[in-house]
Formats: C-alpha cells, structure tokens, sequence
C-alpha cells in the first residue's frame, strides 16, 4: 500500500518574527506544494528519496539519525522527527518532491512536515482531523527548531487566507482577496531556527526596543486585517512596506533580498517585503497590477517564481 499526502507552502504577509513574540499575523496558503509518498519497504532499512533537490538517505527512525548516501538533505530533521513521533519503525521507503526551493521562506519545513504525517497517518490507516495534525506539525517543528509558530502548520494544513490572533486562535478570512504575488528568492540557503534565535538574543540585548518592535509590528497586522477585510489595496501595500522597515530594523534583512524589495517597488508592486524568517531565502511583491512587469525585472538578476493564493489545503490519497 501507498499513502501520499501534500500540503502547500505559504507566504506571510505580515507578521513574521513578532508573531514568535505572541502578535498577530497573516498568511496565505500559495499553489506550490511539497508531496511524500509513503510505501513499504522491499529492504531491511528506511530510505528517503528527493529526485527534485537530487539527495538520497537511510534513516534510523528509532535514534533519528541518517546515512547520508549523496546530496546534502537539509529538510531531512523535520521527517525524521515526524516519523519518530508517529511511525513504528518498520521498513518504508519515502519519495519527497516539491515544486518550490526549499528553505526560502515559503514554509517547506512547515509542508514536508504535514505531509509527512498526514502521508503515515494514511500509511497506518489512523484518522485524523485537521486539527489534530495542525498540532502535531507545530509539535514536529518546535522539536526542530526550538521555537516555533503555529501559523505555518495551521496554513498548510487547512490553506486559504487566515488570521492568527494573540490568543494563538487562527480565523479565515471569507474575502474575495484574489492577487498574484511574484516572489524573489535566493540562492542562500539559512536555517529558520537560527534566524529566530539571532533575533532572540537581539532581544535579550535589547529587550525594551525589540519588544516595543514587535508591538509595532502587531499593530500593523491588526491594521492589514482591517484593510484586507475592505479590499483596501493601497493600504495593504503601504503598510507591507512598513512592516518590511521594521523587519530591517531587527537584522533579519540581507543585501540580495534588499536589492529585489526596492527593484519590485520600482517596477510596479503595491508593497514588497521579506517573507518568512529572512537572512536569506525570500521576498514577496504584492501586484494586483503589473505583475508581469515586476517578474521581468526580478527574473534579470534573481531566482523568481510566480505565486497565487491556493485554498487548497492538505490532500491524502491512497492506493493499493
């Protein structure tokens, strides 16, 4: 038997870093996806297979250690993790593929890892709601990282728009919020937890000025709830802009990310700013107009994909 699951990466538009810090944030599910496939093993041992990013690897799912057999597998801790929690050691062979870079920002750690569960969920024939695996991803995640936010978990299980609350409940929004994003992303790979613990200690340093940031930053996610609930496009922009200002402020920017913000505002986004814990990885531009001008001029210098909001969320099948 084969399960397979997939799950959609995400954006922020708002609200990342702070939102550690128990503010708010907005996210949308995007219409790329990462995919696991689960299936028992004709071998003694566990292997993982990604073909896209081109790694193989045994895994000791007990001692949550691998063998690395080539490739340089770096989402591999977030499967191991999820296999440790739910799967009961026998034999399986997983095949992992996505249709966006991993560790740019867009929340693969967050999609591999809900697929992953959702993928042996199916695989051991276990019900599960939404919910449930939500909880369980974010679980996954903050055994990775350390620290962590439900907001990625929770957007690629159930997609579509939502709303994080200080009080770590999550809303949709029932809007017609329909634009394009172009999204720049480098080729430097960073590590989430490291990001999140550099400005962690930031705020050790400094703790009156980073907190009194992070409010900032809450207050201007309440205020693109507000704008987004009236389809106001000027503000959503302006206040993106702001948010990416304060996102500098706190060191997570880099020079090749700064460089395609200002490039995308020039050539015609409403709002640019990074997306996701920064120091590498990705941007997103805001077009509700002229996306075609700002992916043109982005794909000059720099990796770049187009994205759309997907209301998609976590799909499982499996077959005989």
């Amino acid at each position: 038997m084969e399960s397979i699951a997939s799950a959609p990466g995400k954006i922020i538009l708002f609200g990342e870093h702070a939102v550690v810090y128990n503010q708010p944030a907005i996210a949308a599910a995007v219409d790329k996806k990462a995919t696991i496939s689960v299936k028992e093993s004709q071998n003694d041992f566990t292997t993982l297979k990604s073909y896209d990013l081109d790694f193989e690897a045994r895994l000791n799912t007990e001692n949550k250690t691998y063998e690395l057999v080539n490739g340089r597998p770096g989402i591999i801790r977030y499967i191991l993790e999820a296999l440790y929690q739910v799967h009961d050691h026998s034999p399986i062979d997983i095949i992992l593929s996505t249709d966006f870079p991993v560790g740019s920002g867009l929340g693969s750690s967050a999609a591999v890892t809900v697929a992953t569960l959702a993928a042996l969920y199916g695989f051991h024939n276990k019900k599960f709601s939404k919910k449930t695996l939500a909880h369980n991803a974010h679980f996954v995640e903050k055994k990775v990282q350390g620290m962590a936010s439900p907001l990625d978990t929770s957007i690629s299980t159930h997609a579509g728009l939502i709303y994080l609350g200080m009080d770590k409940k999550i809303s949709r929004f029932n809007v017609d919020f329909e634009s394009t994003f172009v999204v720049g992303y480098t080729s430097r790979k960073r590590s989430t937890s490291k990001v999140v613990n550099k400005v962690s200690q930031l705020k050790n340093r400094h703790p009156y000025i980073v907190d009194s940031i992070m409010e900032t930053i809450g207050l201007i996610t309440e205020e693109a709830k507000m704008a987004i609930l009236k389809n106001d496009k000027e503000k959503i922009g302006e206040l993106m802009n702001i948010n990416q200002g304060l996102l500098d402020s706190i060191g997570v920017n880099t020079t090749e990310l700064s460089r395609m913000i200002y490039r995308a505002r020039k050539y015609g986004a409403w709002g640019s700013k990074i997306t996701g814990a920064g120091g590498g990885g990705s941007m997103i531009a805001y077009c509700p107009t002229r996306s075609g001008e700002v992916y043109h001029s982005l794909r000059e210098y720099d990796n770049v994909i187009k994205v759309n909001i997907s209301h998609e969320g976590i799909i499982l099948k499996t077959r005989e």
